[in-house]
């Protein structure tokens, strides 16, 4: 595959023309000649031979008022079975409840991979692991990076992104939010800080927004209660802010919060209604639970490494509630805005859940009915939920079974802004399937992460050197049941598309 076009100036518009080297004198023509020599380029245009193609004319921007503005709001870590409309038990999540009811729910999305950085450089670019720039934790996208908010501000966009951006790149960097198509930007620069709940500081744009308040809030490892400026809130606050700044234009908000990813800590009036719960809790102590890097970069003060947490369950069911109550406030203030029926709403996960916080992933029952968790390719390490929420255009209370990924979401989101997506990306939108129009979507040939595909039903693993897992979704959504032995032929058939998918 050939890297995707730095320019995104393909948006402009022109005539037509035959690629055949004549050429129309206009300048000059009497009238009758005009018509005569339009009926000549229709002729020619007609039988026109295949090395003698069409350019056709651009696509133009629709005007604002056909323009959806689009929110999409994403978890850091959450599990397909954490939210209540996914079948959780005992974390309440009423507002993204109430937001499948009101829209679709699909059951079949993927992450880009099985951690952070790469799953959002496939978010943002359309590529999946075999075109992706960035495989790994820690990389930063590269100037050739075309990103979905780089395609909508040229399209005439307002574009601001709050939160963890997961791709490295401090203010100034070609990486950066703000050079990667992002007019406002507000959070954190360094995807290990982003960790941390209680920051000394956070970015906007360029500017050093300070949190002195939070030094040296740890006693016995734990936070104090109380005290310092959870960033969580700050996210939300900025983001209301914004949209009702950029209520009156066409407007993307990318809020990717940092709940619930490790470390464990929500203030006290979210852990408050669980703690009544007396659940069993395994405190976790500053020996047990990673997020150590040293210095100043990974971690900021926090050298040792995530907090220690007493109550680690109570907290993580209280980290995210607090973010569904935050969700419910953007959807409140676009009712109150009159936005939301021009306004498309789409929550995810960036990948599988982790127990690296303390909490007990299996109390929890985080991944429903998967197998895996975060860093696995078995389904509970990329398979997350997605809830889209678009009244008047989509049906309220669906559940989709389209097979999607964060690479079709670039794609979509220029469908929905009315411009063309770059030539070499590997997504399809997904914009039939939201509105209710099944049998007009595209459907993905296969989804591939490295060392794993989806193929239909079909999820085909790669553990070495001619050797293979696969597993029917439909009949063994947990991957219990290796058939790779019982059906060599499908194997073989779909094992291609390892090395097709890295061309």
């Amino acid at each position: 595959m050939m890297s995707a076009r730095s320019s995104i100036d393909d948006s402009r518009i022109g005539l037509g023309y035959v690629n055949s080297g004549a050429r129309l004198r206009i300048i000059g023509m009497s009238l009758p000649a005009l018509f005569i020599a339009a009926a000549c380029l229709l002729a020619a245009s007609a039988g026109n031979t295949a090395g003698e193609q069409i350019e056709t004319p651009k696509q133009s921007p629709p005007a604002d008022g056909d323009r959806p503005n689009i929110v999409l709001i994403l978890a850091d870590d959450l599990g397909y079975g954490d939210l209540g409309c996914y079948g959780q038990q005992k974390i309440k999540t009423p507002r993204i409840d109430r937001m499948a009811a009101e829209g679709v729910r699909f059951t079949n999305h993927y992450a880009g991979f099985t951690v952070c950085s790469p799953s959002r450089c496939a978010l943002m670019t359309g590529k999946h692991m075999g075109h992706a720039t960035v495989k790994s934790n820690g990389g930063t996208l590269k100037n050739e990076d075309v990103t979905v908010p780089m395609l909508l501000k040229k399209a005439g966009y307002d574009t601001c992104m709050i939160g963890k951006w997961g791709l490295l790149g401090r203010p100034g960097h070609p990486g950066s939010p703000n050079n990667k198509g992002f007019d406002h930007f507000f959070g954190y620069d360094n995807q290990g800080f982003a960790h941390f709940y209680y920051p000394e500081f956070l970015w906007r744009n360029d500017q050093k927004v300070l949190f002195p308040k939070n030094h040296d809030l740890r006693v016995n490892g734990e936070y104090k209660p109380g005290e310092g400026t959870y960033s969580h809130d700050e996210f939300t606050n900025e983001a209301l802010t914004w949209l009702k700044e950029h209520k009156d234009r066409p407007f993307f908000l990318y809020l990717p919060f940092c709940i619930p990813h490790a470390e464990m800590t929500v203030p006290e009036d979210s852990m408050a209604p669980y703690l009544k719960e007396n659940w069993t809790e395994k405190p976790k102590g500053m020996d047990k639970g990673g997020g150590k890097g040293g210095g100043g970069g990974y971690g900021s003060q926090y050298k040792d490494g995530y907090c220690a947490q007493s109550r680690p369950n109570a907290t993580y069911a209280g980290m995210i509630s607090r973010m569904d109550r935050d969700v419910g406030r953007i959807l409140d203030l676009l009712d109150e805005l009159k936005l939301t029926e021009n306004t498309l709403v789409i929550f995810s996960s960036d990948n599988g859940p982790s127990g690296e916080g303390g909490q007990n992933m299996e109390f929890f029952d985080s991944n429903g009915p998967l197998s895996g968790a975060k860093r696995s390719l078995q389904e509970g390490g990329i398979r997350v939920p997605m809830i889209a929420r678009w009244p008047g255009k989509i049906k309220a209370g669906r559940t989709s079974d389209h097979v999607s990924a964060f690479w079709d979401f670039l794609p979509t989101a220029c469908e929905l802004a009315g411009i063309q997506p770059p030539e070499k990306i590997d997504g399809i939108s997904y914009l039939p399937e939201l509105l209710g129009k099944s049998d007009a979507q595209k459907q993905h040939e296969y989804l591939y992460w490295i060392s794993a595909i989806r193929v239909g039903k079909w999820k085909l693993h790669r553990q070495g050197k001619d050797q293979f897992a696969l597993y029917d979704l439909e009949a063994d959504i947990g991957e219990k049941n290796n058939l790779a032995k019982q059906m060599p032929e499908i194997v073989t058939r779909f094992s291609k598309y390892f090395e097709e998918a890295t061309r």
